[in-house]
């Protein structure tokens, strides 16, 4: 027998220890303390194992709700703000000083038996190929959208992005709190600029300062969080629809669940059929929650619709319902792993899709393991660079935490340390072997008539790389004496390999050292960060925009080369052409041609002359910035016996250079896509500071009590915008922008251009 102070304690214990307890007809969830240790996670099958990336625009609450995801899966124990910057996912300094995701941070938590592995990505545009490379691997994603602004500027690149890689999206309505928060107009901005069907799965409850729960349209139950300070949201009651004391409300329920299962019956077949069996005639209320839950699903695997829920993560509700979600309807690895595993079988294959460097444990290497398994001090095979790597410790990542691993499994996504010579986007297999035997595999089902898409190389079986967009600004960058030169050499080599939109190179002419990369912030984050992670107190000269260079006309042009170098003669002489390529856009790079019979010359001398073509095309004769929209033929080379490769090389750059110059070169500079919020009584200020930006106005929006203002400008004219925003409308704008074409200048602002530059360089030198 069991005494009545054992049933208060096994009462107790089963309040803490599972996450639901039923009395009468209410539920009142829990949060789940299991007692483990927060790095002790169940081992998951690869069925029970979700990895999801967090994506969308600047401050729509992505973080927030990721330390909302932490809490309520007692990962941990406390709620993280971002604006107190005591946040687990943004842990660097510099992220914690501006409140914002600079690093995309990945996590390991437990939810309902299942393992989520979860990568919290960047909003701001400069940091877009973080966002890039964690989609890469990732098998879904959930979208934050804030309820008062609906699809903003980033959100559109962000599901583009997606969209290339074909992930499965969850869309999150956050801020359903916030002044004019509206799910109706939030909806609509999906449909319409995502072009996608929203499929509504919540109905809240209250508005803006009211919003207090949601009905779900899928199991028809009401979700209630207790309003108040305090309150972390772990404990929520859920209350079947049928019992609450609100007729508008059920009636309302009903309609929009009817909607809900009409837009399933026509994006998924077993639901349509489903709605059509027995007498022929539809029956939407009779249709079981967990055939809903299927058919959403399969729809959002399909990638034909997207789910929809709503909440506040700031103000705790609502992201118990979206974990269930992640689990319910977003895929596990193996469907994305289907085509490796038939390459590979049980042999390793991964990709590192992420890289960092420790100041103790040195290269730390992301991984996203497709089949096989991996473990410590095991050699393994960089497909990539043709060389072999060491592993010497496994580690399972918990933001700036790691637990040691004995061993992990294809589905997961795992950090290594010891690869030595490993780049972001490479593919690391067991063995050389087992490259060869993916290549027999492949050809086998190619001749079978399966293609196999995650392939990026038709000459070894890697996975492809990432779309790295070009880089903006430039500016140089000084190291505090000669003997620190070294070591800035090596930190700027370090930051390469963990960022591969940071280009760094060394002027030919100066000598100095040379940073490319997306914006003014980008560059400001890696300066602070050679401050402060590797102690260098470095220089940065003037921030300066990447133009490009292409041909105004077409034009001809024939070098002779004819010298004597010791005792052999070098002969050489190369015809070229250039003209507009007006295919595929002005920022195409120079496409090469050759208008001869390349069967008469050797493949050397052709390899040669494509070199020094591409070689004297890094900088155009207007400004030494790369020439870009331009179609060069060669027309005719001849070559003397005994003439070496190098000569012809130096012959071709040649010809080219004067075809560039005799062309007429024309500048293009960058123009970008801004987005601009401000309140009504600023409008007037914004515009008139645009004008004077050289800028266009494309369309001006009404959001509730705010006004949104597209337009598009010249980046040179938008240096230091940011401050100057804040200024016109005192404090109370914000914007994005991001990169959007490279247009031809004007006549009259090209020969300013050239003008201000040509000073700028005499003085300079």
């Amino acid at each position: 027998m069991i005494g009545v102070a054992g049933i208060d304690c096994i009462r107790k214990l089963m309040r803490f220890a599972h996450p639901c307890l039923r009395g009468g007809r209410h539920v009142y969830h829990y949060r789940w303390y299991s007692g483990k240790s927060r790095t002790e996670i169940v081992e998951a099958e690869m069925t029970r194992i979700r990895n999801i990336g967090i994506m969308a625009h600047i401050d729509a609450g992505k973080t927030t709700t990721t330390e909302r995801m932490l809490y309520y899966t007692g990962f941990t124990r406390a709620l993280g703000d971002v604006d107190d910057g005591d946040t687990v996912m943004d842990y660097m300094s510099q992220e914690r000083q501006r409140g914002i995701t600079i690093q995309s941070a990945a996590i390991s938590f437990n939810w309902k038996n299942h393992r989520i592995n979860l990568i919290d990505t960047p909003g701001h545009v400069d940091f877009t190929v973080e966002v890039e490379r964690s989609l890469r691997v990732l098998d879904g994603a959930v979208a934050v959208f804030d309820a008062s602004a609906g699809v903003e500027a980033q959100t559109l690149t962000v599901w583009r992005q997606a969209d290339r890689y074909s992930i499965p999206r969850i869309a999150f309505l956050n801020k359903m709190d916030k002044t004019g928060a509206s799910l109706e107009y939030s909806i609509n901005s999906i449909r319409d600029k995502l072009k996608t069907v929203p499929l509504v799965l919540h109905l809240p409850i209250g508005i803006e300062k009211t919003f207090n729960g949601m009905v779900d349209l899928v199991s028809m139950e009401k979700l209630a969080w207790t309003l108040g300070p305090g309150n972390d949201g772990s404990v929520y009651q859920t209350t079947l629809l049928q019992d609450v004391d609100d007729a508008q409300l059920q009636e309302r329920a009903l309609e929009e669940r009817a909607i809900l299962i009409e837009q399933l019956a026509e994006l998924d077949d077993k639901m349509a059929d489903l709605l059509l069996s027995g007498d022929g005639t539809c029956d939407l209320g009779s249709i079981p929650a967990e055939e809903v839950h299927m058919a959403l699903q399969r729809v959002t695997q399909a990638q034909t619709g997207v789910p929809v829920l709503c909440g506040s993560s700031l103000k705790n509700k609502g992201v118990q319902p979206l974990l269930d979600a992640i689990i319910r309807y977003l895929p596990d690895p193996q469907d994305k792993g289907k085509e490796l595993e038939q390459l590979y079988e049980d042999s390793l294959c991964a990709y590192a899709f992420k890289i960092t460097h420790h100041k103790q444990r040195g290269p730390l290497t992301f991984l996203r393991i497709y089949s096989g398994t991996i473990t410590p001090q095991s050699t393994i095979y960089n497909v990539s660079r043709d060389c072999t790597e060491r592993v010497n410790r496994l580690l399972l990542v918990f933001a700036d935490e790691y637990r040691e691993m004995s061993s992990m499994s294809a589905g997961n996504i795992a950090m290594v340390v010891g690869l030595k010579q490993t780049y972001t986007g490479d593919t690391l297999v067991s063995s050389p072997s087992a490259v060869v035997s993916a290549k027999k595999v492949r050809g086998r089902l190619q001749e079978e008539g399966q293609s196999i898409s995650v392939m990026g190389d038709e000459d070894a079986p890697v996975l492809a790389g990432l779309d790295v967009p070009e880089p903006v600004f430039f500016c140089t960058i000084e190291a505090p004496s000669m003997s620190k030169q070294q070591e800035l050499d090596a930190a700027l080599v370090n930051l390469q390999k963990e960022d591969p939109s940071l280009h760094v190179k060394i002027d030919p002419e100066t000598g100095q050292t040379v940073l490319s990369g997306m914006g003014e912030l980008h560059l400001e984050i890696i300066h602070d960060r050679i401050l402060k992670e590797y102690n260098l107190e470095t220089h940065l000269g003037p921030l300066q925009v990447a133009y490009r260079e292409t041909v105004g006309g077409t034009a001809q042009e024939t070098v002779t080369v004819d010298r004597v170098l010791g005792a052999q003669k070098h002969h050489a002489v190369v015809t070229v052409s250039v003209q507009p390529e007006e295919a595929d856009g002005p920022t195409r790079d120079v496409a090469v041609y050759f208008g001869l019979d390349r069967r008469k010359v050797n493949k050397d001398v052709l390899t040669a002359v494509k070199t020094g073509i591409a070689s004297s095309c890094t900088q155009g004769p207007l400004l030494g910035y790369p020439v870009v929209g331009a179609k060069v033929t060669v027309e005719s080379i001849e070559v003397g016996p005994g003439t070496s490769l190098a000569m012809v090389s130096a012959c071709a750059a040649q010809a080219t250079q004067k075809v560039l110059k005799k062309s007429g070169g024309k500048i293009l500079e960058p123009m970008m896509v801004l987005e601009i919020t401000t309140d009504e009584s600023h409008m007037r200020s914004v515009l008139a500071d645009l004008s004077q930006r050289r800028g266009r106005v494309t369309e001006v929006q009404s959001r509730a009590e705010t006004r949104v203002v597209k337009a598009e400008a010249p980046l040179a004219e938008l240096m230091g915008y940011s401050t100057a925003i804040r200024t016109v409308t005192s404090g109370q704008a914000t914007f994005t922008m991001e990169l959007f074409s490279y247009e031809e200048m004007t006549s009259l602002d090209q020969n300013r251009l050239l003008k201000k530059m040509t000073t700028f360089n005499v003085e300079g030198s």
